[in-house]
């Protein structure tokens, strides 16, 4: 006797509700309420999601910052529209703190799973994992866990009333507990792969990944997987099934396994993944309904800030890297006149963005797209010397010419994790080995370090030393401030229109 069952999963959605792509204000096919249109839901079906749901666009960001102003949580509405059944928390859904992820979670019809999350005031909607019954009597047990590097990543504000263990250890004790009790027993983690897929060879030796971990050590049937924003329509990981959709929305996964009496553990051969596109309809009625927040988030987008002198064209990641980038130099302008720090250092998005000479938000929000705010550490000249050579890094050789390295595109793409250095004259020789790149380092006036301590400005999310800069992790933390990056160049454009944008420092690059 075979039964059957199915399942829709998404994850990192990122506040991808509407099917709009907000940079350029045109429709896209996207959005949680354009997959609703996809699921094709019965009684042996099952709608899942991998976290990272509150923050990315601009429509979350303008929520939860008017939330008192709208009685329906956009992101628990359009889950509802797709039929949520069961989801768990991702690292970016812990950025607005414990009073707005309970919001989010009593708002949610779906459940939420999350073994290695402990809620100290017992105020939050989680359990650790439970067994869903379908309607041919299949038993699928379901737990889910969050990579413990929240702890790193977020700030200690956003934590204080929760605790974030180690993934792997609450996953082992759940599924321990599942175990005998279903038929199929499934993991959403929110996190990825740490080794290469097809040669398996380890991709870190950092915690903040360790899907093949839990795939060879434990025995689950079904790993469905997020964080990485990386394309895995299906891998056998020592039994179990993994899968991993890409980021924003634009596909979702669906997942059709059967089990066969007296079959012992058919998989993968019992599962079959593939990717569905997010398509172009929407689902009509939950669109009806958020369509004024929709309309005043476009409306406020479109507001006029200011103007720079002249506009910034959009910059390849390899021509910024070797020459410099103008956007770059903004963001670091904005952040040494709202610190008053010695030097300041900045990261651009993946893709490669300008700015128009008439700014408006839509034009902030699409350049500078992280949730950051800023932090002045304490540093030293060896601080600065090894953070330097973590960016010259991100350059190599080929065939003579200069390239981007594969440790910052695989097996996730990480031009966010190159930084622009502002208050400084540095020079990389790319013909030395990595971690002796740095041939000058100076003052813009050529004048030396002279082994002084110095106050940086970097963003929050850089200040933990994730991205490759373990030596900031110790710093001294001299000043944190509390208004968000997007905002902080709002204002400043505001107060210098037309802002000149000016390079602070020199960044020099040979290769021949």
């Amino acid at each position: 006797m075979r039964k059957e069952f199915t399942i829709y999963y998404t994850s990192d959605t990122h506040g991808h509700i509407f099917p709009v792509d907000y940079a350029s204000g045109q429709p896209e096919a996207s959005g949680l309420l354009n997959m609703a249109s996809v699921i094709k839901k019965d009684g042996n079906t099952l709608v899942l999601d991998g976290g990272d749901s509150l923050q990315g666009t601009p429509l979350t960001a303008y929520y939860l910052e008017h939330r008192q102003d709208w009685p329906i949580h956009p992101v628990a509405e359009a889950f509802r529209a797709m039929g949520l059944d069961y989801f768990t928390l991702g690292n970016h859904d812990f950025n607005y703190g414990y009073q707005t992820l309970k919001e989010y979670l009593e708002a949610a019809d779906a459940v939420c799973l999350c073994a290695n999350v402990e809620d100290v005031r017992g105020e939050l909607a989680l359990q650790k994992e439970t067994v869903h019954v379908l309607e041919n009597g299949l038993r699928i047990g379901l737990t889910g866990v969050v990579t413990d590097f929240v702890n790193v990543w977020e700030a200690p504000c956003n934590l204080e009333d929760l605790r974030v263990t180690d993934p792997f250890e609450a996953a082992k004790a759940a599924c321990g507990r599942l175990k005998g009790r279903c038929d199929v027993c499934v993991c959403m983690y929110h996190g990825g792969f740490e080794k290469d897929l097809e040669t398996g060879v380890s991709l870190s030796d950092s915690r903040e990944n360790i899907a093949c971990r839990l795939g060879e050590e434990l025995d689950f049937d079904l790993l469905l997987t997020g964080h990485q924003h990386m394309a895995v329509e299906g891998v056998e990981l020592a039994g179990a099934w993994a899968v991993q959709p890409p980021a924003n929305a634009g596909k979702l996964l669906l997942i059709q396994g059967e089990l066969q009496e007296n079959m012992k553990k058919g998989f993968p051969k019992g599962f079959h993944s593939e990717f569905l596109d997010a398509g172009t309809k929407t689902s009509a009625e939950p669109y009806a309904r958020l369509l004024p927040l929709e309309k005043q988030v476009q409306a406020w987008l479109d507001l006029p800030v200011g103007s720079l002198k002249e506009a910034i064209p959009p910059e390849g990641k390899l021509e910024a890297a070797l020459r410099g980038s103008r956007l770059a130099d903004l963001f670091n302008q904005v952040q040494l006149e709202a610190t008053g720090a010695d030097f300041s250092c900045t990261s651009l998005g993946n893709e490669p963005v300008g700015l128009s000479e008439a700014v408006t938000m839509r034009g902030i929000t699409a350049a500078y797209l992280f949730s950051n705010t800023l932090t002045v550490l304490e540093v030293t000249e060896e601080v600065l010397r090894d953070c330097l050579e973590r960016c010259a890094s991100y350059l190599e050789l080929r065939g003579g010419k200069p390239c981007i390295s594969d440790a910052f595109l695989k097996p996730k793409i990480e031009h966010y994790n190159y930084d622009f250095y502002a208050g400084l004259s540095y020079t990389f020789d790319l013909r030395r080995p990595v971690g002796s790149r740095l041939v000058r380092l100076a003052l813009p006036d050529g004048a030396p370090l002279r082994g002084r301590t110095y106050r940086l400005c970097v963003s929050n999310y850089r200040a933990t030393g994730t991205g490759g800069y373990p030596a900031l992790r110790d710093c001294p933390v001299l000043w944190q401030g509390s208004g968000e990056v997007q905002e902080l160049i709002k204002k400043y454009i505001q107060k210098h229109s037309p802002v000149p944008v000016k390079r602070n420092g020199e960044m020099n690059v040979v290769w021949e």
